[in-house]
C-alpha cells in the first residue's frame, strides 16, 4: 500500500467511525428525550455528538465511497434480538465506544485534535451510559426529589445551626447544603460532628443533604452529594469518588460555566451571585441577565443564588428562576422557620 492509498484509507475509516459514533449518540439522545424525559441527559448526548460533528472534516466525507465498501449493509443476527429499549441502549452505547476507540487510535496519525476529543468523549460516555441505565430503571430517587426542590438552604456558621436547619425543614425546605469554610469551625472533627447531625436531621425529614467542596466529608457522613465551586475538583473526579448515585452540583457564573457543568454530568447548577453578597467577597455579581440566560439554556435544575431574599424574590422569579438558594435570608432571620415558609410561598405564588 502506498502512502497516498494508506492516507485515503484512513480518511475513509475516520469518516465511517465519525458517522457511527454520531449516529449512535443520536439514538441515545432520542431515548433520553422521548423515553426517559431527561433533558439533562439529552443535553449531554447532544454535546458529545456536536463536538464530534465539529471535527468531521469535509475531506473525510469526500473520501467516502459506499459502493466499494465490502461491509456496507452488513447485518448480524444479534441485531434482531434487541427487543426492548434497554438492549438498544446498550448496543448503541457499545457502538459509540468502539467507534471512539478507532477514532482515537487512527486519529493520532492524521488528526491529533480528533484523537484527543474522541478519548475525552469515550471516558465521559462510560458515566453517561450508567446514568441512562439508572434513569431507565427508575431508581433515581435523589434526582427526582432534587427536581421537586425549589428552595435550597446553604448553611453558614451561626449559633444554634442545628435548630436553624430544623426550623427550615419543618417549614418545608427539602434541600440543605452544609458549608463550613476554613476559619468557620475549629477543625475537621467539628465539621464531621456538625455534618453528621445535619445529615441525620435532613434524612428524618426526607430532605436531601449535600456538603460544600469536601467529597471526603460527604462520603464520611453519608451525604446525598456535594456542591463544587469552579476552583474545586473537576466533576468527573468527584463522580469517580462518589459513584453514580450521589448528586453533584456546580457553581456557575456565566453560560460557558453552565454548558461545561452540563457536559460534565452535573445534576444541578447554581447561577450567580445575582447580587453582591458577603458569603462571596470579591465576586462580582452577575445580575439578573445571567438568570434569564440560564432559564433559556439550562436543561438542569438551576438555583439562582446571591443576596436573594423576600424583598427581591419576585424580580428573580420574573427573570426566569423557578428555584433559589439562600444563606442569610434564613440563617440570619429572627425566625428561620417563618422566613423559609415565606420564601416557599413566594416561589409558589410566582409559579
Amino acid at each position: 500500500m502506498t502512502l497516498g492509498s494508506e492516507r485515503a484509507a484512513i480518511d475513509r475509516l475516520l469518516d465511517a467511525n465519525l458517522d457511527r459514533a454520531r449516529e449512535g449518540l443520536r439514538v441515545l439522545e432520542d431515548w433520553a428525550r422521548f423515553a426517559l424525559d431527561r433533558p439533562d441527559l439529552v443535553a449531554r448526548c447532544k454535546d458529545q455528538r456536536q463536538r464530534l460533528g465539529r471535527l468531521h472534516q469535509e475531506r473525510y466525507k469526500l473520501a467516502r465511497h459506499t459502493a466499494s465498501d465490502p461491509a456496507a449493509g452488513m447485518t448480524h443476527p444479534a441485531q434482531a434480538e434487541r427487543q426492548d429499549g434497554a438492549s438498544v441502549l446498550a448496543a448503541n452505547a457499545g457502538r459509540v465506544q468502539e467507534a471512539l476507540r478507532v477514532l482515537e487510535e487512527f486519529g493520532r496519525m492524521e488528526d491529533p485534535a480528533l484523537a484527543a476529543e474522541a478519548a475525552a468523549i469515550r471516558y465521559a460516555l462510560y458515566d453517561l451510559e450508567v446514568n441512562l441505565i439508572q434513569a431507565g430503571r427508575g431508581g433515581d430517587d435523589r434526582r427526582a426529589l432534587l427536581r421537586r426542590c425549589h428552595l435550597y438552604l446553604v448553611t453558614s456558621p451561626v449559633e444554634g445551626l442545628e435548630d436553624v436547619v430544623a426550623a427550615a425543614l419543618a417549614a418545608g425546605v427539602r434541600l440543605v447544603q452544609y458549608r463550613a469554610k476554613a476559619g468557620d469551625v475549629p477543625d475537621d472533627q467539628c465539621r464531621f460532628v456538625q455534618a453528621s447531625a445535619l445529615r441525620q436531621l435532613c434524612h428524618r425529614h426526607g430532605a436531601l443533604f449535600l456538603v460544600n467542596d469536601r467529597i471526603d466529608l460527604a462520603l464520611a457522613v453519608g451525604a446525598d452529594g456535594v456542591h463544587l465551586g469552579q476552583g474545586d475538583l473537576p466533576p468527573a473526579v468527584a463522580r469517580r469518588l462518589l459513584g453514580p448515585d450521589r448528586l453533584i452540583g456546580r457553581s456557575t457564573h456565566c453560560l460557558e460555566d453552565l454548558h461545561r457543568a452540563v457536559a460534565d454530568g452535573c445534576d444541578y447548577v447554581g447561577v450567580g451571585p445575582v447580587n453582591a453578597t458577603p458569603t462571596k467577597p470579591g465576586r462580582e455579581p452577575v445580575g439578573l441577565a445571567y438568570v434569564g440566560q440560564a432559564a433559556a439554556a439550562c436543561p438542569l435544575p438551576f438555583f439562582a443564588i446571591g443576596g436573594i431574599d423576600l424583598a427581591n424574590l419576585a424580580a428573580v422569579r420574573r427573570a426566569g428562576a423557578e428555584r433559589v438558594a439562600v444563606v442569610r435570608a434564613i440563617t440570619q432571620a429572627e425566625d428561620p422557620g417563618a422566613a423559609a415558609a415565606a420564601l416557599l410561598a413566594g416561589l409558589e405564588a410566582g409559579a
